[in-house]
Formats: structure tokens, C-alpha cells, sequence
């Protein structure tokens, strides 16, 4: 045991080696009257010590950890430290940033990691739509910018595309599709189902990348009939189009990836309880402010009808 402890190490150090010995099965090679005498510490000053209560910080540090635990589970083990912290928040629990990270790398809590970036879906076209969003994918009001973007992901069965339109402003899925394909229909319908479940300023824009479908004179008539504005970013530029970048890398980091579909129906039953029950009405968005996208949304219009 020379050595370990430092020559006036304070009393309590002393106690906490002889403990840390004690519990050690497979290196408890001493007694505890050995080690209090060796130590120079009384064998009863050592059992007081241990039988006393546990200290208020001490206390605080472990209910911090069951509530971390229970955020971390919550978020199905996607959240990492902030978000983490930020749910603490909401439970009115306050403890700082960095302490939060501490006590979940404690307790072994690893959110699951992005995985590499997808290819291209789509092929791009050439044309005179301009850039209307300029990278800024913030609103003032919801409905009045969209953005929106297909994805794939693999079943049993072949590919399951899917479609979205995201509002930027509330940073909710306001609307989206899922087919077999990924032909114009399919962002047509996401669209419509957008126009369905939210109010759509007159003239909002809707932003995309510069894929044929998004091109086409097909999506044009129905982006017409709704009354928005075509939008599109630079061609290969996936970062003008980034918040539909964003929502595609958490659905997939989070739920796709760690997830095996057998069927189409299967990812699709799966993919709309993400987006429903937890991506909408859930998961907190660092871009509003830590909360979900529907409250941001709620927050809204009770503010519109109080006005």
C-alpha cells in the first residue's frame, strides 16, 4: 500500500482507499483492521465514516444522474449532452452544461453517431429558378418558407423514397410522402399534404435542390396551384439546401440506421411514428431554442389569438 497515498494525505483519502480495497474483491488481500493500522487511521473512525450520510452534493449528483438517464433513454439514446441539459431545463432541474457531460460520460451514456453522408438522389437541371433562401433558413412566421427534399431508405423489398417539406420557421415536418419511386408525384403529393396540415402564407416560397423533379413544369403547376414561389440552390451545393439535409441526417443517425425492413409497409409504419409521434411533437431543436417543433408552432398561434 505505500506508495498510493501521498505522506499527509488527509483522513478522509485514507478512508476512501481502504473502502475502494474493501469492495475490490479480487485485490482485498488485507483486512480492515490491517489497513486502518497501516494507514494510521482508527478502525472505528473509519466504520463512522463510511455509515454517515450521504452528503447533499453528493445526493444532488445522483438524482442529476436518474434524470439524465431518463432523458437519455427517452430520446431512445439519440440525445447527446446539450440536449440532454436542455431537458433537464424543462423538468425546472438547472445544473450546468459541462457537469451534465461529466456524469454521462459516468454513467456510459453515448448517443448513437451520424453515419457517412448519402449520395445524390436526384439528377440536376440547368434553369432560370432562383435562389430565393440565400442559406437563411429562418422565418418569422410559419408557412411563409419551406424547404424540402427526397431521401431513400432500404427495405426487403427494394427502396422506400421518401419526401418532405419542412417549415422553417417551427422547424416542423409540415408535410411528406413516401413512395416506391421517386418521380414527381411523390414530392407533388408531400406538398399537398403540407397545404392539408398547415396554412401556407400567400406567395411562401418553397426551396429545393436543382433535381429534374424539382425542375419540372409538372411540380411548377402544382407549387402554382398552392401559390408559392420555386425556389432552388446552386447546383451540387448541398449546403443551400441544408435544412433538409439536417432532418434526413437525424431520421437516419437516429431511427433508420439502426433499424432492419423487412417490408415497405414496415419502414413506412416507422418512419411516421418518427416523424409524429417524436421528431414533431418530441425531440428538442437547437435552432428554436431547445424545444419541439410543435410547441414552437402551439406558442405561435395562441400568440396570434391573443393578438
Amino acid at each position: 500500500m505505500r506508495g498510493v497515498l501521498r505522506e499527509g494525505s488527509p483522513v478522509a483519502s485514507k478512508y476512501e482507499f481502504i473502502e475502494t480495497m474493501r469492495l475490490d474483491t479480487a485485490e482485498c488481500a488485507y483486512s480492515v483492521e490491517f489497513m486502518c493500522e497501516r494507514l494510521g487511521v482508527s478502525k472505528s473512525g473509519y466504520y463512522e465514516w463510511r455509515n454517515r450520510p450521504d452528503s447533499a452534493t453528493v445526493q444532488r449528483r445522483e438524482e442529476l444522474k436518474q434524470l439524465i438517464k431518463k432523458a437519455f433513454d427517452m430520446s431512445d439514446s439519440t440525445y447527446g449532452y446539450r440536449r440532454v441539459h436542455a431537458q433537464l431545463a424543462r423538468w425546472g432541474r438547472s445544473a450546468g452544461l459541462e457537469l451534465v457531460r461529466l456524469l454521462m460520460r459516468e454513467l456510459g451514456l453515448v448517443s448513437c453517431q451520424p453515419k457517412p453522408k448519402r449520395w445524390s438522389l436526384t439528377q440536376s437541371a440547368a434553369g432560370t429558378v432562383p435562389d430565393l433562401v440565400g442559406r437563411n433558413f429562418t422565418a418569422d412566421t410559419p408557412g411563409e418558407k419551406l424547404v424540402g427534399d427526397i431521401t431513400y431508405v432500404k427495405t426487403g423489398e427494394g427502396w422506400l423514397y421518401l419526401a418532405t417539406v419542412i417549415d422553417c420557421s417551427t422547424k416542423e415536418v409540415v408535410g411528406y410522402a413516401m413512395e416506391d419511386h421517386y418521380q414527381t408525384p411523390l414530392i407533388s403529393q408531400a406538398i399537398r399534404n403540407a397545404a392539408r396540415n398547415r396554412k401556407l402564407a400567400k406567395d411562401a416560397i418553397f426551396h429545393s435542390d436543382r433535381g429534374s423533379n424539382y425542375m419540372s413544369a409538372e411540380f411548377a403547376e402544382t407549387l402554382k396551384k398552392f401559390g408559392l414561389r420555386r425556389s432552388a440552390g446552386r447546383t451540387g451545393i448541398c449546403f443551400d439546401n441544408a435544412m433538409a439535409e439536417s432532418f434526413f441526417g437525424a431520421l437516419k443517425n437516429e431511427r433508420v440506421s439502426r433499424v432492419t425492413y423487412l417490408t415497405r409497409d414496415a419502414a413506412r409504419h416507422d418512419i411516421t411514428r418518427y416523424i409524429e409521434l417524436w421528431y414533431n411533437h418530441k425531440r428538442l431543436h437547437s435552432a428554436v431554442g431547445y424545444r419541439p417543433p410543435r410547441e414552437v408552432h402551439a406558442e405561435y398561434a395562441e400568440l396570434r389569438i391573443a393578438a
